[in-house]
């Protein structure tokens, strides 16, 4: 309904409101005779005067009041209107009745244009009004009407009714003003269990597990006793922040109070304990309950999912269906959607979507941001986008999504113009947009976009926020600011396990293992407890900085210390480990030995050490795993074709871009990137399109010609004369790392480090021109490829030649 329907009441055309009750009064029978005057019978007995007949226009109101009751009760706004149009307009009851309709139906906007109507027509409302009012403001998320209404009751004396209290409290949460909800709470003279339940509902709602539990401990203790909806906010204020012992007591509470056999308290037991990670006690429970709802068997395949056991989730739909004969709903395909992300079922996901649209469940936009998130899991950036530009409504949610899969998939720009988007939209980029939109920033903004993000993020007010600061640190540190990203981490307020995973992190893919281990140290003496993905970054500093003793000492002390299994992340980190001390065979064996299925990028790792150990057969294994497992990997292609080229097999070269062209395969075009005054500049292999081509150029040869490579050399060990020919031609000396190197030497301040980006792999070649550099030229030039960053300084690199 459109708001101006309360007041066109002109447009309805009948003149008789529908189903209303025509009937008339029987009409008067005149008097006939003349009785002599008798005293009434009540009176003669001394009884109370009986009540009046009823008139006509009483008949009349009642009619009326009943039919308005009817149409709201229906759901038919348009006729209880046109009805409350012929009522009378001073009795606030009637007000009433029409805003608890719009409440009901859900027209919340129009509930609060009535309210402001029956002001304007000086009707007093009652403390029957207040509660239906508040509620419509926080259906419309009208913090400002909130308000308003909380003033006003302090002019009409209503502030203290304790049903209009526990409205405010919970709308006060619901909009996430925590603060402002306890502050009622706390002010009520009276409070009764709803009281109770709101602020615990409220605590729910803004995530506050704690609070939760401590506010039902309270109403414990002031004697209240917990009903069954008490029992429901508390066990998900558990879930909320794992407490798992808490949640123990609270299921002890539940028997005593004889609500456990509530399926609305068992369906929230088993929400608990699956999220506090103990499946088998969710799984007993489940087993308990006869009669299984489809509300049950959606939060057991919600649990399974967030539990990481996509098998598990498959098999409970299945059983749903054929056991229980239930057809599920769009929570269920919601939940299924997201054990297929994690396990990158597309096949299965395509099989929900199209499940979902023969059965109406689209629109849904939870559901269809369910399916953005699988396609974008899946590298299916395309169809994300196309679900995405058809949602009729889009949330922030629905937004984070996309702008994550640009993310994950490397569309980098596509993300910052969508998040330029986000901005410009009503909407307000909350704590996830900013952490999901700085990995982008990281890879392709420039220094001063980077600084305007940074100081977007504090006009936001989110520079405490510990979310958004790890993520800002791991920005900076990708970008090559290193120093910046070491700063920002001293200044936070508070660090969590994930601040001194990003710090160490951040130190371990610019080459400093030593100060990664000593921020690991740091992090144990504080008393914060390491996690997996803390040993990833770890081992992932061992690698890089050929701490080899070291990484398998913390491999070691991940089960025996700390309890924690080694994950596929950890295996590829122990590869690389192995190939930097040339024992490929133990790697080999190490693959073969693991209890988790090897994957690609395992197979990428032993590809890596092969190449660095020019063990031409073990690389030719790995690639054959990698290619079975990935057809379009055409990274595997290249990195093999250069090592037929370096060993100077040509016919083998020949074979794989033959393969390449037949599947469709083109080799990234290797590109560096260097700033100066805040501007990004892109170089490519002998570029010569910069306005200032011919000084870089001049540069260049002087630098060659101070490092010895005047003349072309070349590092292949077998070559004919046409295998060198072919080989020079792609001679390395003009290589785009080399040219954005001397743009940076001739743009930057003396004394300041040059910092350059590459998409690809750095050369060996360009490795050790890049060394000799920094060595005649006493400057710090850092160079950043695809998997670690190269600090030059006096004529050595921070990964110690190996990358």
């Amino acid at each position: 309904m459109t708001p101006s329907l309360i007041h066109n009441y002109h447009l309805y055309t009948s003149t008789a409101p529908p189903n209303l009750s025509r009937k008339r009064a029987a009409e008067p029978k005149a008097n006939q005779g003349a009785d002599p005057p008798r005293f009434p019978k009540w009176v003669r007995k001394g009884r109370k005067p009986p009540m009046k007949p009823t008139t006509m226009a009483d008949q009349h109101s009642s009619s009326l009041k009943q039919a308005l009751h009817d149409h709201v009760q229906s759901g038919s706004m348009e006729d209880a209107l046109w009805v409350f149009d012929k009522m009378n307009k001073l009795d606030a009851y009637n007000w009433n009745i029409v805003i608890r309709g719009f409440v009901d139906n859900g027209m919340f906007r129009e509930a609060i244009e009535f309210y402001q109507r029956m002001e304007m027509e000086g009707v007093k409302e009652d403390n029957y009004t207040y509660p239906f009012v508040i509620k419509a403001c926080g259906g419309s998320l009208s913090l400002v009407e909130v308000r308003r209404v909380h003033g006003k009751l302090f002019k009409v004396g209503l502030v203290s009714d304790v049903y209009i209290c526990n409205a405010l409290c919970a709308v006060y949460a619901k909009l996430g003003c925590i603060g402002d909800a306890e502050k009622v709470f706390e002010e009520m003279p009276v409070k009764d269990l709803v009281s109770w339940n709101s602020m615990i509902g409220g605590y729910v709602a803004v995530g506050d597990g704690w609070s939760g539990v401590i506010c039902f401990r309270d109403m414990i203790v002031v004697g209240i006793m917990p009903d069954r909806f008490s029992m429901i906010g508390v066990l998900n204020a558990c879930a909320i922040d794992g407490l798992l012992q808490t949640g123990k007591e609270i299921h002890c509470q539940v028997m005593k109070c004889m609500v456990e056999s509530d399926v609305m308290v068992q369906t929230s037991l088993i929400d608990m304990y699956h999220k506090c990670g103990r499946v088998d006690y969710a799984e007993r429970l489940f087993d308990k309950i006869s009669q299984k709802n489809v509300v049950v068997w959606n939060v057991m395949i919600h649990g399974y999912a967030l539990n990481a056991r996509p098998v598990e989730a498959f098999s409970c739909l299945k059983m749903m269906q054929e056991t229980d004969k239930l057809k599920p709903d769009a929570i269920t395909m919601i939940n299924v959607l997201l054990s297929c992300t994690q396990v990158g079922a597309l096949m299965e996901g395509k099989s929900i979507h199209v499940y979902a649209i023969r059965h109406w469940f689209i629109p849904h936009i939870v559901l269809e941001t369910a399916l953005i998130e699988l396609y974008g899991a899946c590298s299916r950036v395309k169809l994300a986008e196309r679900i995405f530009n058809q949602l009729a409504q889009k949330n922030m949610i629905s937004w984070n999504t996309m702008i994550s899969a640009y993310v994950h998939n490397g569309w980098n720009w596509e993300a910052l113009e969508l998040f330029q988007d986000l901005v410009s939209k009503p909407l307000n980029p909350d704590s996830i947009t900013i952490s999901s939109i700085l990995p982008a920033f990281s890879e392709v903004a420039s220094i001063g976009q980077r600084k305007q993000i940074h100081g977007y993020i504090s006009k936001l007010e989110h520079r405490s926020n510990t979310f958004i600061l790890n993520s800002t640190v791991y920005m900076y540190a990708k970008c090559g600011h290193l120093g910046t990203a070491q700063e920002i981490f001293d200044r936070m307020i508070y660090r969590d396990v994930s601040s001194w995973n990003t710090i160490i992190m951040a130190y371990a893919i610019h080459g400093f293992g030593r100060s990664s281990t000593r921020l690991f140290c740091e992090m144990v003496g504080e008393g914060i407890q390491p996690n997996a993905s803390t040993f990833v970054s770890l081992l992932t500093a061992c690698s890089v900085s050929g701490m080899v003793d070291e990484g398998w000492k913390y491999y070691a002390s991940m089960k025996l210390e700390y309890g924690i299994d080694p994950g596929i992340e950890h295996y590829g980190c122990m590869i690389d480990l192995m190939g930097r001390t040339g024992n490929l065979d133990q790697a080999k064996t190490f693959i073969d030995e693991m209890p988790l299925l090897p994957t690609a990028k395992i197979w990428g790792s032993l590809l890596t050490a092969s190449r660095n150990n020019r063990n031409i057969e073990l690389a030719e294994v790995a690639a054959e795993n990698i290619l079975s497992l990935e057809h379009d990997n055409t990274g595997c292609y290249v990195l093999l074709s250069n090592m037929y080229a370096e060993a100077g097999r040509w016919e083998d070269v020949d074979r794989i871009k033959f393969h390449m062209k037949q599947k469709g395969l083109n080799k990234t075009v290797g590109c560096s990137f260097v700033e100066s005054k805040c501007q990004p500049y892109r170089f490519i292999n002998c570029d010569k399109s910069h306005v200032e081509s011919n000084t870089i150029y001049d540069v260049l040869d002087i630098i060659l010609r101070k490092i010895g490579e005047d003349k072309y050399v070349h590092n292949v060990t077998k070559f004919r004369p046409l295998d060198l020919k072919r080989k020079k031609e792609n001679s390395p000396e003009h290589h785009s790392v080399r040219l954005a190197i001397s743009y940076g030497l001739i743009t930057t301040k003396l004394r300041h480090p040059v910092l350059v980006r590459k998409n690809t792999r750095v050369c060996e070649d360009c490795h050790t021109a890049a060394k000799k550099v920094s060595e005649i030229t006493k400057r710090e030039i850092i160079v950043g490829d695809a998997k670690v960053f190269h600090h030059f300084r006096d004529g050595n690199c921070s990964c110690g030649d190996y990358w």
